[in-house]
């Protein structure tokens, strides 16, 4: 898939059909990707983290904005040693930017981009497509305010696509493909705003 020969509108219902774009290894190839089982963070009771990350929070040491640097959290979330994020993808996101689907949740130490949360809103669904972090704590901080935001703006799923230990630490749980599909479709339909009234908050 060429950057400059894709259609935003089949993207976006690429997604809302429960797929998802990566790149291979060699950022070469970029194509539509799905699984077996989907990971979702809870946006209720069950979400939990470390009780060290609970000192964090009280310290108030980050402050959070949303696509204060969407552009910096897109090439914070690319900067790795092996990424599925390639200049396509980079491109794609940018534009999914400008029509009003991606989004980048940051957290701000000062004046440097902390860390942040790369994703997709779609009705009341937030698919989450990479995260990173510059300072640590930085993306976990992201993560919990990320899910009070969600839970403000009334969004009802939180997809993190695939799990890891990182995620499980938030209570991310696996559910099957079907299921997936099931509650994607439910989500799709609530009129949610992800920017809400608040393009900017405090922690």
């Amino acid at each position: 898939m060429s950057a400059l020969q894709y259609d935003t509108a089949a993207i976006i219902e690429g997604y809302a059909k429960g797929y998802f774009l990566m790149a291979d290894e060699n950022g070469q190839n970029l194509g539509w990707y799905s699984s077996r089982e989907r990971t979702l963070i809870p946006l209720d009771q069950r979400f939990h983290y470390p009780k060290s990350l609970r000192r964090v929070l009280n310290q108030q040491r980050f402050t959070t904005a949303i696509n204060q640097d969407f552009l910096g959290v897109v090439a914070g979330c690319a900067d790795r040693d092996s990424t599925w994020i390639s200049e396509d993808l980079k491109t794609i996101y940018w534009e999914l930017h400008q029509a009003g689907w991606a989004y980048s949740f940051e957290t701000w130490q000062g004046d440097t981009l902390a860390g942040g949360i790369l994703g997709l809103a779609l009705g009341g669904a937030f698919i989450g497509e990479s995260m990173f972090y510059t300072i640590p704590e930085g993306s976990k901080v992201a993560m919990v305010k990320l899910v009070e935001w969600l839970r403000s703006q009334h969004f009802t799923l939180f997809d993190a696509q695939i799990t890891n230990p990182h995620l499980e630490r938030f209570g991310a749980y696996n559910i099957s493909a079907q299921t997936y599909r099931k509650q994607l479709i439910q989500a799709l339909k609530q009129p949610c705003s992800f920017m809400g009234n608040t393009p900017d908050m405090d922690p």
